[in-house]
């Protein structure tokens, strides 16, 4: 049978499978409906200088992903080329760690991993301008960042390290050293539109302390000596950059600050300069929070389906089903994320909520991705039918290998699952990426994968072929043993007999053994 016509005989029996047809409109709209649901109740509170009220838009860094740019600076201007060069011989900080007893603050000594002090270079003290440092950290050693979401590392850090910023035109470089004497480039970056005069200095601080969805304060502090400045020669300024104030709209909330004494400056700083992936607003993704529960219907709509099929005619085999049970779940998931999504950022800003800025491609992504990853699931699920032949298992099956992983991963346990099961397809909704130079809980609820969006795809489209693949090998086996009713084969004597499939309906035994009475031997 032509593959053409197997597609129109499997489009036949969807169309005319009502339960499945419902069951796959079903996962549009309890998905759409939790997303709309969440999003309407979605409120954001911030407390600034002007009390209580909605939370300001998130900062945009030059690249117009939204940042943080908290720190403290002591700098001076610098007009043309030049440079800074300095030693952090020290680095200490402290920590805020859950209460132990309600109301009592609990502080300990130390430094988080992404505690950052160094040497830095701007356009200007304005928030989200362009900026290029070189700095040292809590736990991954010298980095040089610029633009608040790039990062290249450096080495490890051993005691005191000497670190040197140069500027040549546009051009930034980064150095090191464990001595003073023997330097090393840590990376060079092109920061465009530069002015002729730039803040240069030094600078510390530290980001929150993330556990869950709760940050709490940090801070960390940096001891600098043999401070050398080439092209600037004035006295040190000193700038808490974007620190917030109390409700009183006076009082620093958890101010820095610096301390010289003989040519030694003690600089301390909270907040964090990079992107902001936990206080940068809501994200897309968000909107598709139901897609879990949307997603276990699609995959009863593609086991019945394909549960039912293996009973039929095995003509056309697994590939026609899975091209048409494929086609129809990449129209639901479609359907299901070009409502969910534009509806709910809709309703997200409506309430005033901050927004994490999506360019028109990642929303694109986001839309299309979800319906890939819906065909991608109903195909596996389709192949798990075909092969076990039972429309339960299979389900229990689709949900244990895509459901329960990314469920598991979204309560924060076991997110390295959603690298090797079929759950890391979720990826492809990640509308916000994930940065390696900050902290984030791991699940999928603050925006963390594992994986990238399009290799989270690839990996659950890999499963998905691989389950055809058996599927129809064990269909040509069983097509193979067993024949194509009505076809006649000659048995080792020389006779033709004929084959029936079983699990056929009694009727055709019944004309089988009227035609038997017919066989002739062969001449």
């Amino acid at each position: 049978m032509s593959m053409l016509k197997s597609l129109h005989m499997e489009w036949a029996r969807f169309r005319g499978a009502t339960g499945v047809v419902l069951t796959m409109t079903a996962s549009v709209l309890v998905t759409v409906a939790l997303g709309l649901l969440i999003a309407g109740g979605a409120r954001s509170t911030c407390v600034t200088g002007e009390g209580e009220g909605p939370c300001p838009a998130p900062l945009l860094g030059p690249e117009g992903t939204a940042v943080n740019d908290k720190y403290y600076f002591v700098h001076q201007p610098l007009t043309g080329n030049g440079g800074i060069t300095a030693r952090v011989s020290d680095m200490t900080g402290q920590i805020r760690l859950p209460d132990a007893v309600p109301g009592v603050r609990n502080v300990t000594n130390g430094v988080l991993p992404w505690g950052k002090a160094g040497l830095l270079v701007r356009q200007s003290l304005t928030q989200g301008t362009p900026y290029a440092a070189v700095m040292i950290t809590g736990g991954h050693g010298v980095r040089m960042q610029h633009n608040y979401i790039h990062d290249v590392p450096g080495g490890p850090v051993r005691g005191p390290k000497w670190l040197r910023l140069t500027r040549a035109g546009d051009t930034i470089t980064g150095y090191e050293s464990p001595d003073g004497k023997k330097w090393a480039e840590v990376g060079t970056v092109r920061l465009a539109g530069l002015p002729e005069t730039v803040e240069i200095g030094l600078f510390a601080t530290s980001p929150g302390n993330v556990q869950g969805m709760a940050s709490r304060f940090a801070q960390a502090t940096a001891a600098f000596d043999q401070i050398g400045l080439q092209g600037a020669s004035g006295s040190w300024r000193r700038d808490d950059v974007g620190v917030s104030l109390e409700e009183d709209g006076r009082t620093p909330h958890h101010p820095g600050g610096a301390v010289e004494s003989g040519g030694r400056l003690l600089v301390t700083g909270g907040g964090d300069i990079g992107p902001a992936t936990l206080d940068g607003g809501l994200r897309a993704d968000f909107t598709l929070i139901g897609g879990a529960v949307g997603l276990l219907l699609v995959l009863v709509a593609a086991a019945v389906f394909g549960g039912a099929g293996h009973r039929q005619d095995p003509g056309p085999g697994p590939v026609a089903r899975a091209v048409v049970v494929g086609t129809a779940a990449f129209a639901a998931g479609l359907a299901t994320a070009g409502l969910a999504v534009p509806l709910g950022l809709a309703l997200l800003r409506a309430n005033q909520n901050p927004i994490q800025p999506i360019t028109l491609a990642t929303e694109l992504r986001v839309i299309v991705g979800y319906a890939a990853l819906t065909a991608a699931t109903a195909v596996l699920t389709l192949a798990l039918a075909a092969l076990v032949r039972r429309a339960v298992v299979a389900i229990v099956l689709a949900a244990a290998v895509i459901v329960v992983p990314y469920a598991l991963a979204t309560a924060g346990l076991a997110p390295w699952l959603l690298a090797i099961t079929p759950a890391a397809g979720f990826a492809i909704t990640q509308s916000v990426p994930t940065f390696a130079h900050v902290d984030t809980d791991p699940s999928p609820l603050m925006g963390y994968y594992p994986l990238p969006p399009w290799a989270g795809l690839a990996v659950t489209c890999a499963y998905a072929a691989l389950a055809l693949t058996a599927a129809l090998s064990a269909h040509r086996r069983r097509t193979g043993l067993r024949g194509r009713p009505g076809d006649r084969r000659p048995d080792l004597q020389g006779r033709f007999t004929w084959t029936e499939e079983r699990g056929s309906h009694p009727h055709l035994f019944a004309g089988a053994a009227r035609r038997w009475a017919r066989i002739r031997r062969c001449p």
